[in-house]
C-alpha cells in the first residue's frame, strides 16, 4: 500500500507533512534517483499552479532535485497536462507539478509524469516511496527562505499553446458567445489568448489569481457558478475548469450544467460517427451514470466502468484499445490527442463539436435521461477497509438488496482526500436519499473525524 501517493500525486495542507520541506526535498532526491537508473543525468520540467505555496514547494523540490543528480527547467505558472505534453515532446525524463487540482488554497500537491507524459505505475511510485523514507532517515532540508524557484521560460507555455491550437484546427466561434471560468488558477495563464483567437465573445472569469483564491466559489467545483453567469449574459455555452485545468464542465444556454457523462456522450456519438470509435467502446468509471450507459447503449456504443481516478480509466483504455474515456467530474482522455485528461483541450474539442453540428450543446445531449444520483462526502479520521466495519457493510448490503438491480451503491475513500464517498443512483428519489443518509450515518458514526 502506497502511504504518501494517492489517486493524483502527493496531496496535504501546504507546510504540513507530507509536504512539510523536510519530505518535499526528499521527494525530490528520490525521483532524481529513481530516474537515474534510465538516463545518465535526469532533466526535470516543472510546472505550478496559482497558490501561495507553490512558489516555496518549487524552490524546495528543485532543491532535491538538483542535489540528486538532475536538472530542473521551469514552464512557470502552467496546467497539468500542459506539462505532460511537454515532458513528452521535449525528452524530460520527467514532468512535475506543484498543485493541488480542486482543493482549497491552503493544499497543494506534487504530481509526477514520466517521459512519455503519462501518471507513473503504482508500482514506480512504491519504489519512490521507499527511497523518500530512506532518505528521510537522515537528510536536513534548506531552509525554504534561502531558496528560489527556478527561472521559468515562457517559450515552454507557448509550445503548449501551439500544440492547443494544432489539435482543433481552423475552429472558429464567429457568432457565438461563451463564458469562460477559469477558477483563479492555471487556466488563467493561458485561456485569455487561447480562447481569444478563436473569433468569438468570450467572456473570461474568475482569471484574476492572487494566490488564495484558486477554486474559491468558482470553476469545476461550483459549476452552477458559470451555469448561471451563462445564462445571464445570453451566451451559447459556458466552460469551467479547476484549479490545474486537467478537467473541464460546461453549462448549456439555458444555465444547466453539463458533466463529464454528458461530454462523453457528445464525443462518443461525434468518433462514431466519424469512423473513430475504437471497437465501440467507451470508458467510464464507477461514479458515471446510469443513464450515460442506457443512451450509449441506444447508439450500440458499449461502456465500459474503471475504477475511480483518471490514471485507472486510462489503464482500462489502454487494455481495451479505446479512443474515448472519462469520469463524470471532466476528466476526459482523447489519446490520439494527449497522454493525460486536458480541460482546455476538451473544451476545444467540445467547442468544435458543436461548431461542425450547427446546433447548441442542449440539443446534442437532450436524450441523456439520468437517474437520480446522490454523492454525500463524510470526512473521516482514518481509512479502514469498508467490509470490515460492519455496521456500514451491513448498510450498504441493505441498499443493495433494496435497489435489487434497479440503481447502484458505490461507497469509496477518496484517493486525494481524507473522505469517504457514498453514491447512490436509484429510479426514487426519496429511496435513493434514504440509504444514501443511512450509509453515510454509519459512516460517520464508525469513522468520521
Amino acid at each position: 500500500m502506497r502511504k504518501l501517493f494517492g489517486t493524483d500525486g502527493i496531496r496535504a495542507v501546504a507546510g504540513e507533512a507530507p509536504l512539510d520541506p523536510r519530505t518535499i526535498y526528499a521527494v525530490g532526491i528520490a525521483l532524481a534517483h529513481q530516474l537515474k537508473s534510465n538516463s545518465r543525468q535526469p532533466s526535470i520540467i516543472l510546472g505550478m499552479d496559482t497558490r501561495e505555496s507553490s512558489e516555496w514547494i518549487a524552490a524546495v523540490f528543485s532543491a532535491g532535485l538538483l542535489d540528486g543528480g538532475a536538472t530542473v527547467e521551469s514552464a512557470g505558472v502552467i496546467t497539468t497536462p500542459g506539462v505532460a505534453y511537454l515532458a513528452r515532446s521535449h525528452r524530460f525524463s520527467a514532468g512535475v507539478v506543484i498543485s493541488a487540482s480542486h482543493n482549497p488554497w491552503h493544499d497543494n500537491g506534487i504530481k509526477v509524469f514520466g517521459g512519455d507524459g503519462y501518471k507513473l505505475p503504482d508500482e514506480t511510485e512504491l519504489r519512490i516511496e521507499d527511497e523518500i523514507f530512506r532518505q528521510l532517515e537522515t537528510i536536513t532540508a534548506p531552509d525554504p527562505a534561502s531558496l528560489a524557484s527556478p527561472t521559468e521560460n515562457l517559450s515552454f507555455r507557448q509550445d503548449y499553446e501551439r500544440f492547443l491550437d494544432s489539435a482543433v484546427p481552423g475552429l472558429c466561434l464567429e457568432g457565438r458567445k461563451i463564458v469562460v471560468d477559469c477558477a483563479n488558477g492555471a487556466a488563467s495563464a493561458i485561456a485569455p489568448e487561447l480562447f481569444g483567437d478563436l473569433c468569438g465573445s468570450v467572456q473570461l472569469t474568475h482569471a484574476s489569481p492572487d494566490g488564495h483564491n484558486i477554486n474559491a466559489g468558482c470553476g469545476a467545483l461550483h459549476p452552477e457558478v458559470v451555469a448561471a453567469e451563462t445564462k445571464a449574459a445570453g451566451a451559447h455555452i459556458g466552460i469551467t475548469f479547476d484549479g490545474d485545468a486537467d478537467r473541464a464542465l460546461f453549462a448549456d444556454r439555458n444555465g444547466n450544467v453539463v458533466n463529464g457523462d454528458a461530454i462523453l456522450l457528445l464525443a462518443a456519438r461525434d468518433l462514431k460517427a466519424r469512423g473513430l470509435l475504437n471497437g465501440g467502446v467507451v470508458v467510464a468509471t464507477t461514479m458515471s451514470n446510469m443513464g450515460l450507459e442506457a443512451a450509449l447503449r441506444s447508439d450500440q456504443i458499449r461502456m465500459l466502468r474503471a475504477p475511480v481516478g483518471d490514471k485507472y480509466v486510462l489503464e482500462m483504455m489502454q487494455a481495451n484499445h479505446a479512443s474515448l474515456g472519462g469520469e463524470q467530474s471532466g476528466h476526459i482522455l482523447f489519446p490520439h490527442l494527449a497522454t493525460t485528461g486536458d480541460g482546455l483541450l476538451t473544451a476545444l474539442v467540445v467547442l468544435d463539436i458543436v461548431e461542425r453540428s450547427g446546433k447548441d450543446l442542449n440539443e446534442l445531449i437532450a436524450d441523456l435521461k439520468v437517474f437520480p444520483q446522490i454523492i454525500v462526502n463524510i470526512r473521516v479520521k482514518e481509512k479502514k477497509p469498508l467490509d470490515q466495519v460492519e455496521v456500514v457493510a451491513a448498510r450498504i448490503r441493505e441498499a443493495e438488496e433494496s435497489l435489487n438491480g434497479n440503481g447502484r451503491v458505490v461507497v469509496r475513500y477518496s484517493g486525494t482526500e481524507p473522505l469517504a464517498r457514498v453514491m447512490i443512483e436509484a429510479e426514487s428519489e426519496d429511496v435513493m436519499r434514504r440509504h444514501a443518509e443511512a450509509i453515510a450515518r454509519a459512516i460517520r458514526e464508525s469513522l468520521g473525524a
